[in-house]
Protein backbone atom coordinates (compact mmCIF):
# COMPACT_ATOMS: atom_id res chain seq x y z
CA UNK A 1 0.00 0.00 0.00
CA UNK A 2 1.80 3.03 -1.27
CA UNK A 3 1.93 5.76 1.75
CA UNK A 4 0.48 8.78 2.07
CA UNK A 5 1.71 11.92 2.07
CA UNK A 6 1.24 14.45 5.16
CA UNK A 7 -0.36 16.78 2.83
CA UNK A 8 -2.90 14.30 1.76
CA UNK A 9 -3.37 12.77 5.62
CA UNK A 10 -4.00 16.18 6.19
CA UNK A 11 -6.95 16.81 3.87
CA UNK A 12 -8.53 14.07 5.15
CA UNK A 13 -8.62 14.21 8.39
CA UNK A 14 -9.93 18.25 7.68
CA UNK A 15 -12.63 16.33 5.52
CA UNK A 16 -13.70 13.99 8.26
CA UNK A 17 -14.59 16.81 10.19
CA UNK A 18 -15.84 18.59 6.85
CA UNK A 19 -49.33 24.64 41.07
CA UNK A 20 -47.24 25.64 44.31
CA UNK A 21 -45.97 22.82 46.74
CA UNK A 22 -45.71 23.96 49.87
CA UNK A 23 -42.18 22.12 50.55
CA UNK A 24 -39.43 23.38 53.05
CA UNK A 25 -35.66 22.13 52.01
CA UNK A 26 -33.85 21.66 55.12
CA UNK A 27 -29.64 21.51 55.79
CA UNK A 28 -28.64 18.23 54.29
CA UNK A 29 -28.54 15.48 57.40
CA UNK A 30 -32.17 16.74 59.36
CA UNK A 31 -34.84 15.25 58.20
CA UNK A 32 -35.99 15.50 54.68
CA UNK A 33 -40.08 15.66 54.11
CA UNK A 34 -40.63 14.20 50.99
CA UNK A 35 -44.42 13.77 51.82
CA UNK A 36 -45.62 16.48 49.85
CA UNK A 37 -44.38 15.30 46.55
CA UNK A 38 -48.07 15.04 44.88
CA UNK A 39 -50.53 12.54 43.84
CA UNK A 40 -48.57 11.11 41.30
CA UNK A 41 -44.94 10.82 43.55
CA UNK A 42 -43.93 6.53 43.73
CA UNK A 43 -44.88 4.97 46.97
CA UNK A 44 -41.66 5.29 48.39
CA UNK A 45 -41.91 9.02 48.87
CA UNK A 46 -45.47 9.66 50.05
CA UNK A 47 -44.66 9.03 53.53
CA UNK A 48 -42.25 10.22 55.65
CA UNK A 49 -38.41 9.93 54.53
CA UNK A 50 -36.05 10.49 57.14
CA UNK A 51 -33.08 10.25 54.69
CA UNK A 52 -30.22 12.52 53.35
CA UNK A 53 -29.24 13.04 49.97
CA UNK A 54 -25.68 11.96 48.64
CA UNK A 55 -23.97 12.57 45.55
CA UNK A 56 -20.82 10.80 43.96
CA UNK A 57 -19.57 12.81 40.79
CA UNK A 58 -16.47 11.52 38.61
CA UNK A 59 -14.92 12.91 35.73
CA UNK A 60 -12.83 10.01 34.12
CA UNK A 61 -10.40 11.80 32.13
CA UNK A 62 -7.72 14.65 31.84
CA UNK A 63 -6.12 16.33 29.38
CA UNK A 64 -7.08 20.09 28.29
CA UNK A 65 -8.99 17.74 24.78
CA UNK A 66 -11.15 16.20 27.32
CA UNK A 67 -12.83 19.55 28.72
CA UNK A 68 -15.75 18.47 28.66
CA UNK A 69 -16.25 15.91 31.31
CA UNK A 70 -14.86 18.10 33.78
CA UNK A 71 -17.18 20.72 32.94
CA UNK A 72 -20.27 18.64 33.16
CA UNK A 73 -19.12 17.05 36.56
CA UNK A 74 -18.32 20.84 37.42
CA UNK A 75 -21.88 21.85 36.06
CA UNK A 76 -23.83 19.18 38.12
CA UNK A 77 -21.67 20.35 41.58
CA UNK A 78 -23.34 23.24 41.04
CA UNK A 79 -27.28 22.07 40.49
CA UNK A 80 -26.77 20.00 43.67
CA UNK A 81 -25.29 22.90 45.48
CA UNK A 82 -28.21 24.89 44.66
CA UNK A 83 -30.34 22.11 45.26
CA UNK A 84 -29.44 22.33 49.25
CA UNK A 85 -27.22 19.42 49.25
CA UNK A 86 -23.83 20.17 51.88
CA UNK A 87 -20.39 19.57 50.53
CA UNK A 88 -20.23 17.10 52.94
CA UNK A 89 -21.96 14.93 51.24
CA UNK A 90 -20.99 15.74 47.34
CA UNK A 91 -17.86 13.46 46.72
CA UNK A 92 -16.36 15.00 43.59
CA UNK A 93 -13.59 13.01 41.43
CA UNK A 94 -12.00 15.16 38.73
CA UNK A 95 -8.55 15.47 37.64
CA UNK A 96 -8.24 19.39 38.02
CA UNK A 97 -5.83 20.12 35.14
CA UNK A 98 -8.45 22.02 32.77
CA UNK A 99 -9.10 25.49 34.91
CA UNK A 100 -5.70 26.50 34.85
CA UNK A 101 -4.10 24.78 31.87
CA UNK A 102 -2.51 26.98 29.63
CA UNK A 103 -4.31 26.48 26.91
CA UNK A 104 -7.57 27.58 28.55
CA UNK A 105 -8.70 30.85 27.34
CA UNK A 106 -10.34 31.80 30.96
CA UNK A 107 -7.91 31.13 32.90
CA UNK A 108 -9.13 29.75 36.45
CA UNK A 109 -12.92 29.27 34.48
CA UNK A 110 -14.90 26.24 33.34
CA UNK A 111 -17.85 26.99 31.52
CA UNK A 112 -20.24 24.25 30.21
CA UNK A 113 -21.61 26.00 27.37
CA UNK A 114 -21.34 29.36 25.41
CA UNK A 115 -21.76 32.25 27.29
CA UNK A 116 -22.20 30.49 30.22
CA UNK A 117 -21.09 31.21 34.00
CA UNK A 118 -18.08 29.48 35.46
CA UNK A 119 -19.18 26.08 37.17
CA UNK A 120 -15.70 25.33 38.72
CA UNK A 121 -16.23 28.16 41.73
CA UNK A 122 -16.19 26.32 45.08
CA UNK A 123 -15.95 22.82 43.50
CA UNK A 124 -14.86 20.36 46.01
CA UNK A 125 -11.30 18.63 45.23
CA UNK A 126 -11.79 15.73 46.92
CA UNK A 127 -9.96 13.02 44.81
CA UNK A 128 -7.54 14.71 42.16
CA UNK A 129 -4.80 13.35 39.67
CA UNK A 130 -4.09 10.07 40.60
CA UNK A 131 -6.47 9.87 42.79
CA UNK A 132 -9.06 9.64 40.54
CA UNK A 133 -9.03 6.20 39.93
CA UNK A 134 -11.20 3.05 40.09
CA UNK A 135 -9.97 1.43 43.46
CA UNK A 136 -10.97 4.63 45.06
CA UNK A 137 -13.99 5.10 43.00
CA UNK A 138 -15.34 1.63 44.23
CA UNK A 139 -14.17 2.72 47.77
CA UNK A 140 -15.94 5.73 47.78
CA UNK A 141 -19.12 3.87 47.31
CA UNK A 142 -18.58 1.31 49.60
CA UNK A 143 -18.08 3.79 52.25
CA UNK A 144 -14.38 1.82 52.85
CA UNK A 145 -11.98 4.36 53.81
CA UNK A 146 -9.45 1.60 54.66
CA UNK A 147 -9.03 1.03 51.12
CA UNK A 148 -8.61 4.59 50.44
CA UNK A 149 -5.17 6.05 48.55
CA UNK A 150 -5.37 9.96 48.86
CA UNK A 151 -8.40 11.79 48.58
CA UNK A 152 -9.56 13.41 50.98
CA UNK A 153 -11.41 10.79 52.93
CA UNK A 154 -14.86 11.95 51.99
CA UNK A 155 -17.24 8.45 51.29
CA UNK A 156 -20.30 7.14 50.71
CA UNK A 157 -21.71 6.95 54.18
CA UNK A 158 -25.17 6.60 53.07
CA UNK A 159 -27.36 4.51 55.04
CA UNK A 160 -31.13 2.55 54.49
CA UNK A 161 -32.90 5.51 54.25
CA UNK A 162 -30.90 7.80 52.00
CA UNK A 163 -30.82 9.07 48.37
CA UNK A 164 -27.77 8.47 46.19
CA UNK A 165 -27.17 10.14 43.31
CA UNK A 166 -23.75 9.07 41.16
CA UNK A 167 -22.99 10.82 37.83
CA UNK A 168 -20.43 9.49 35.56
CA UNK A 169 -18.70 11.73 32.34
CA UNK A 170 -15.85 9.84 30.32
CA UNK A 171 -15.30 8.24 27.58
CA UNK A 172 -16.12 4.65 27.09
CA UNK A 173 -16.77 1.36 25.17
CA UNK A 174 -18.18 -2.03 25.53
CA UNK A 175 -17.69 -3.10 29.21
CA UNK A 176 -15.87 -0.62 30.53
CA UNK A 177 -15.44 3.28 31.69
CA UNK A 178 -12.24 4.71 31.01
CA UNK A 179 -9.96 6.05 33.78
CA UNK A 180 -7.40 9.37 33.42
CA UNK A 181 -4.06 6.32 34.09
CA UNK A 182 -4.16 4.33 30.78
CA UNK A 183 -3.94 0.89 33.27
CA UNK A 184 -7.08 1.68 34.89
CA UNK A 185 -10.54 1.60 33.65
CA UNK A 186 -13.93 0.70 35.61
CA UNK A 187 -15.26 -2.95 34.53
CA UNK A 188 -18.85 -3.30 34.34
CA UNK A 189 -18.91 -6.31 35.92
CA UNK A 190 -16.66 -4.84 39.02
CA UNK A 191 -18.90 -2.01 39.32
CA UNK A 192 -22.07 -4.13 39.14
CA UNK A 193 -20.22 -6.18 41.82
CA UNK A 194 -19.75 -3.09 43.99
CA UNK A 195 -23.62 -1.90 44.06
CA UNK A 196 -24.77 -4.66 44.37
CA UNK A 197 -22.84 -5.06 48.04
CA UNK A 198 -23.62 -1.45 48.54
CA UNK A 199 -27.19 -2.44 48.77
CA UNK A 200 -26.75 -6.02 50.39
CA UNK A 201 -25.52 -3.87 52.89
CA UNK A 202 -28.86 -1.41 53.11
CA UNK A 203 -26.43 1.81 52.11
CA UNK A 204 -29.18 3.44 50.50
CA UNK A 205 -33.15 3.89 49.89
CA UNK A 206 -32.64 4.04 46.06
CA UNK A 207 -29.98 5.12 43.87
CA UNK A 208 -30.08 7.07 40.31
CA UNK A 209 -27.42 6.86 37.90
CA UNK A 210 -26.99 8.70 35.04
CA UNK A 211 -23.66 7.68 32.71
CA UNK A 212 -22.07 9.90 30.01
CA UNK A 213 -19.85 7.45 27.81
CA UNK A 214 -19.65 5.68 24.45
CA UNK A 215 -20.93 2.52 24.74
CA UNK A 216 -22.64 3.13 28.04
CA UNK A 217 -25.54 1.04 28.08
CA UNK A 218 -23.11 -2.00 28.17
CA UNK A 219 -22.43 -1.06 32.07
CA UNK A 220 -26.18 -1.77 32.82
CA UNK A 221 -27.06 -4.46 29.93
CA UNK A 222 -27.96 -7.85 31.22
CA UNK A 223 -25.86 -6.85 34.14
CA UNK A 224 -28.07 -4.49 36.88
CA UNK A 225 -31.14 -6.26 38.05
CA UNK A 226 -34.22 -4.61 38.58
CA UNK A 227 -35.09 -5.44 42.03
CA UNK A 228 -31.90 -3.78 43.68
CA UNK A 229 -33.65 -0.08 43.57
CA UNK A 230 -31.33 0.94 41.59
CA UNK A 231 -32.71 3.65 38.17
CA UNK A 232 -29.51 4.08 35.45
CA UNK A 233 -29.95 6.02 32.53
CA UNK A 234 -27.25 6.26 30.07
CA UNK A 235 -26.04 8.50 27.08
CA UNK A 236 -26.39 5.90 24.66
CA UNK A 237 -26.60 2.06 24.18
CA UNK A 238 -24.16 -0.96 24.35
CA UNK A 239 -23.29 -0.39 20.81
CA UNK A 240 -23.29 3.19 19.61
CA UNK A 241 -21.28 6.58 20.38
CA UNK A 242 -21.84 9.35 22.79
CA UNK A 243 -21.17 13.14 21.59
CA UNK A 244 -19.65 15.84 22.66
CA UNK A 245 -20.93 19.36 21.80
CA UNK A 246 -20.24 23.23 21.85
CA UNK A 247 -17.32 22.41 19.73
CA UNK A 248 -15.01 24.47 18.03
CA UNK A 249 -16.74 25.41 14.64
CA UNK A 250 -20.02 26.29 16.21
CA UNK A 251 -21.31 29.70 15.67
CA UNK A 252 -22.24 30.53 19.02
CA UNK A 253 -18.75 28.80 20.61
CA UNK A 254 -15.42 31.28 21.08
CA UNK A 255 -13.55 31.04 18.19
CA UNK A 256 -10.30 30.62 21.15
CA UNK A 257 -11.63 27.35 22.53
CA UNK A 258 -10.17 24.63 20.85
CA UNK A 259 -12.25 21.93 22.53
CA UNK A 260 -15.46 20.93 23.14
CA UNK A 261 -17.64 22.58 26.37
CA UNK A 262 -20.07 20.15 27.06
CA UNK A 263 -21.93 16.56 26.28
CA UNK A 264 -24.72 16.37 24.46
CA UNK A 265 -26.45 13.89 27.04
CA UNK A 266 -25.15 15.48 29.78
CA UNK A 267 -25.74 19.17 29.20
CA UNK A 268 -29.29 17.93 28.02
CA UNK A 269 -30.23 16.74 31.46
CA UNK A 270 -27.94 19.69 33.07
CA UNK A 271 -29.89 22.20 31.38
CA UNK A 272 -33.13 20.72 31.51
CA UNK A 273 -32.01 20.84 35.28
CA UNK A 274 -31.33 24.45 35.32
CA UNK A 275 -34.78 25.97 33.90
CA UNK A 276 -37.06 23.58 35.68
CA UNK A 277 -38.58 23.21 39.24
CA UNK A 278 -37.10 19.73 40.47
CA UNK A 279 -39.91 19.94 43.04
CA UNK A 280 -42.57 18.75 40.09
CA UNK A 281 -40.13 16.96 37.32
CA UNK A 282 -40.03 13.50 37.86
CA UNK A 283 -37.15 11.26 36.50
CA UNK A 284 -39.18 10.09 33.54
CA UNK A 285 -39.77 13.00 32.39
CA UNK A 286 -36.46 14.46 32.53
CA UNK A 287 -35.64 11.05 30.86
CA UNK A 288 -38.13 11.66 28.17
CA UNK A 289 -36.81 15.46 27.58
CA UNK A 290 -32.99 14.07 27.39
CA UNK A 291 -33.70 11.23 25.44
CA UNK A 292 -36.07 13.65 22.39
CA UNK A 293 -32.58 16.37 23.09
CA UNK A 294 -29.92 13.63 22.84
CA UNK A 295 -30.31 13.11 18.68
CA UNK A 296 -27.56 11.59 17.79
CA UNK A 297 -27.52 8.35 20.01
CA UNK A 298 -30.57 6.42 21.91
CA UNK A 299 -30.34 7.28 25.46
CA UNK A 300 -31.01 4.22 27.16
CA UNK A 301 -32.75 3.61 31.17
CA UNK A 302 -31.99 0.43 32.82
CA UNK A 303 -32.53 -1.64 36.48
CA UNK A 304 -35.73 -0.31 38.77
CA UNK A 305 -37.99 1.61 36.46
CA UNK A 306 -40.84 2.60 39.87
CA UNK A 307 -38.30 4.94 40.95
CA UNK A 308 -39.23 6.95 37.17
CA UNK A 309 -42.22 8.64 39.24
CA UNK A 310 -40.01 9.78 41.96
CA UNK A 311 -39.27 13.94 41.65
CA UNK A 312 -35.91 14.88 40.62
CA UNK A 313 -35.96 16.94 44.20
CA UNK A 314 -35.47 13.50 45.83
CA UNK A 315 -31.81 13.03 44.58
CA UNK A 316 -30.85 16.32 43.86
CA UNK A 317 -33.09 19.19 46.10
CA UNK A 318 -34.34 22.45 44.33
CA UNK A 319 -33.39 25.81 44.23
CA UNK A 320 -35.90 27.32 46.54
CA UNK A 321 -34.37 30.66 46.25
CA UNK A 322 -35.87 30.42 42.70
CA UNK A 323 -39.31 31.46 42.43
CA UNK A 324 -38.98 32.36 38.70
CA UNK A 325 -39.36 29.14 37.34
CA UNK A 326 -40.92 28.76 34.06
CA UNK A 327 -41.05 25.26 32.34
CA UNK A 328 -39.94 25.20 29.17
CA UNK A 329 -40.57 21.90 28.25
CA UNK A 330 -37.86 20.63 25.53
CA UNK A 331 -34.93 22.76 24.40
CA UNK A 332 -33.72 22.66 21.18
CA UNK A 333 -30.54 20.53 20.31
CA UNK A 334 -27.12 22.29 19.47
CA UNK A 335 -26.40 23.33 15.41
CA UNK A 336 -23.72 20.29 15.76
CA UNK A 337 -22.56 17.16 17.57
CA UNK A 338 -19.16 15.19 17.39
CA UNK A 339 -18.65 11.47 17.80
CA UNK A 340 -16.98 11.28 20.98
CA UNK A 341 -14.38 9.63 19.61
CA UNK A 342 -13.05 11.96 17.21
CA UNK A 343 -13.18 15.20 19.29
CA UNK A 344 -9.21 14.75 19.89
CA UNK A 345 -9.14 14.67 16.60
CA UNK A 346 -11.53 18.01 16.43
CA UNK A 347 -8.97 19.49 18.89
CA UNK A 348 -5.80 18.80 17.09
CA UNK A 349 -7.16 20.07 13.51
CA UNK A 350 -8.75 22.98 15.26
CA UNK A 351 -5.38 23.96 17.40
CA UNK A 352 -3.82 23.55 13.66
CA UNK A 353 -5.99 25.81 11.75
CA UNK A 354 -5.97 28.46 14.38
CA UNK A 355 -2.00 28.71 15.27
CA UNK A 356 -0.20 31.24 12.21
CA UNK A 357 1.14 30.21 9.14
CA UNK A 358 4.96 29.82 9.79
CA UNK A 359 4.98 29.54 13.93
CA UNK A 360 6.02 27.13 15.79
CA UNK A 361 2.65 26.51 17.28
CA UNK A 362 1.97 25.74 13.89
CA UNK A 363 4.48 23.12 13.70
CA UNK A 364 3.83 21.46 16.82
CA UNK A 365 -0.42 21.03 15.99
CA UNK A 366 0.60 19.73 12.82
CA UNK A 367 2.96 17.38 14.36
CA UNK A 368 -0.13 16.32 17.56
CA UNK A 369 -2.48 15.86 14.04
CA UNK A 370 -0.01 13.71 12.29
CA UNK A 371 0.62 11.97 15.12
CA UNK A 372 -3.23 11.11 16.43
CA UNK A 373 -3.85 9.94 12.76
CA UNK A 374 -0.96 7.46 12.48
CA UNK A 375 -1.87 6.03 16.12
CA UNK A 376 -5.37 5.70 14.49
CA UNK A 377 -4.01 4.02 11.15
CA UNK A 378 -1.67 1.71 13.84
CA UNK A 379 -5.10 0.63 15.70
CA UNK A 380 -7.48 0.01 12.98
CA UNK A 381 -4.70 -2.49 11.33
CA UNK A 382 -3.31 -4.08 14.28
CA UNK A 383 -7.12 -5.25 15.61
CA UNK A 384 -8.30 -6.15 12.09
CA UNK A 385 -5.11 -8.16 11.76
CA UNK A 386 -5.17 -10.07 14.62
CA UNK A 387 -9.29 -10.86 13.55
CA UNK A 388 -7.76 -12.23 10.19
CA UNK A 389 -5.24 -14.43 12.55
CA UNK A 390 -7.31 -15.87 14.43
CA UNK A 391 -10.62 -16.00 12.47
CA UNK A 392 -9.50 -15.57 8.81
CA UNK A 393 -10.39 -12.84 6.62
CA UNK A 394 -13.82 -13.62 5.20
CA UNK A 395 -14.97 -14.28 8.93
CA UNK A 396 -12.80 -11.73 10.81
CA UNK A 397 -15.09 -8.79 10.57
CA UNK A 398 -18.24 -10.50 11.87
CA UNK A 399 -16.81 -12.04 14.57
CA UNK A 400 -15.18 -8.73 16.03
CA UNK A 401 -17.93 -6.16 15.51
CA UNK A 402 -20.60 -8.81 15.74
CA UNK A 403 -23.18 -7.35 18.93
CA UNK A 404 -25.43 -9.42 21.13
CA UNK A 405 -28.86 -10.04 22.08
CA UNK A 406 -30.63 -7.33 23.94
CA UNK A 407 -30.22 -8.34 27.61
CA UNK A 408 -26.72 -10.24 27.37
CA UNK A 409 -23.76 -8.51 28.80
CA UNK A 410 -21.17 -7.78 26.13
CA UNK A 411 -18.86 -10.81 27.48
CA UNK A 412 -19.49 -13.91 29.13
CA UNK A 413 -15.67 -14.43 30.85
CA UNK A 414 -14.65 -11.03 32.26
CA UNK A 415 -11.31 -12.38 33.29
CA UNK A 416 -10.78 -13.19 29.87
CA UNK A 417 -11.83 -9.93 28.95
CA UNK A 418 -8.97 -8.21 30.97
CA UNK A 419 -6.20 -10.19 30.41
CA UNK A 420 -7.04 -10.21 26.66
CA UNK A 421 -6.91 -6.52 26.79
CA UNK A 422 -3.54 -6.25 28.74
CA UNK A 423 -2.10 -8.70 25.62
CA UNK A 424 -3.17 -6.05 23.21
CA UNK A 425 -1.73 -3.21 25.17
CA UNK A 426 1.86 -5.41 25.94
CA UNK A 427 2.12 -5.76 22.46
CA UNK A 428 0.08 -3.52 20.41
CA UNK A 429 0.17 -0.51 22.71
CA UNK A 430 -2.69 1.72 24.14
CA UNK A 431 -6.27 1.53 22.23
CA UNK A 432 -6.61 5.35 23.44
CA UNK A 433 -10.14 7.38 22.81
CA UNK A 434 -10.10 5.88 19.53
CA UNK A 435 -9.17 2.30 19.69
CA UNK A 436 -11.71 2.15 22.80
CA UNK A 437 -14.31 1.70 20.58
CA UNK A 438 -12.19 -2.03 19.64
CA UNK A 439 -12.74 -3.39 23.21
CA UNK A 440 -16.04 -4.56 21.71
CA UNK A 441 -13.78 -7.09 19.38
CA UNK A 442 -11.87 -7.97 22.11
CA UNK A 443 -14.67 -9.29 24.25
CA UNK A 444 -15.84 -11.22 20.77
CA UNK A 445 -12.84 -12.56 20.86
CA UNK A 446 -12.99 -14.17 24.44
CA UNK A 447 -16.69 -15.14 23.67
CA UNK A 448 -15.01 -17.18 20.60
CA UNK A 449 -13.37 -19.14 23.06
CA UNK A 450 -10.00 -18.30 21.80
CA UNK A 451 -7.34 -19.39 24.06
CA UNK A 452 -4.41 -16.80 25.78
CA UNK A 453 -1.94 -18.32 23.80
CA UNK A 454 -3.24 -17.86 20.49
CA UNK A 455 -3.81 -14.44 21.56
CA UNK A 456 -0.82 -13.67 22.50
CA UNK A 457 0.20 -15.51 19.16
CA UNK A 458 -1.63 -12.92 17.03
CA UNK A 459 -0.83 -9.77 19.08
CA UNK A 460 2.59 -10.71 18.22
CA UNK A 461 2.64 -11.50 14.71
CA UNK A 462 0.13 -8.38 14.32
CA UNK A 463 2.14 -5.96 15.69
CA UNK A 464 5.97 -7.20 15.14
CA UNK A 465 6.50 -3.93 13.66
CA UNK A 466 4.30 -1.68 15.27
CA UNK A 467 4.38 2.05 14.98
CA UNK A 468 6.06 3.94 17.46
CA UNK A 469 2.87 6.29 18.68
Amino acid sequence: MAILSCGVLLSLALLSLSIGINLCLPENGKEIDFSAHGENASPSTTKKDKGKRWAVLIAGSNGYYNYRHQADICHAYQILKKGGLKDENIIVFMYDDIAHDPENPRQGVIINKPKGHDVYKGVPKDYTGADVNSKNFYAVILGNKRNLTGGSGKVLKSGPNDHVFIYYADHGSAGLLGMPSGDDAVYAKDLIHVLKKKHASKGFKSMVFYVEACESGSIFEGLLPNKMNIYATTAANAEESSYGTYCPGEPEVPEEYDTCLGDLYSISWLEDCDSNDLRKETLEKQYERVRRRTNKSHVMQYGDMSHRKEFLFTYMGADLANDSYTSIGDISSPSRAVNQRDTNLLYFQHKFLRAPAGSHAKLEARKQLLHEIAHRKHVDYSIHKIGELLFGYQKSSNVLMNGRPQGQPVVDDWDCFKKFLRIYKNYCGHLSTYGMKYTRAIANICNAGVTLEKMVAASDQACSKKLHV
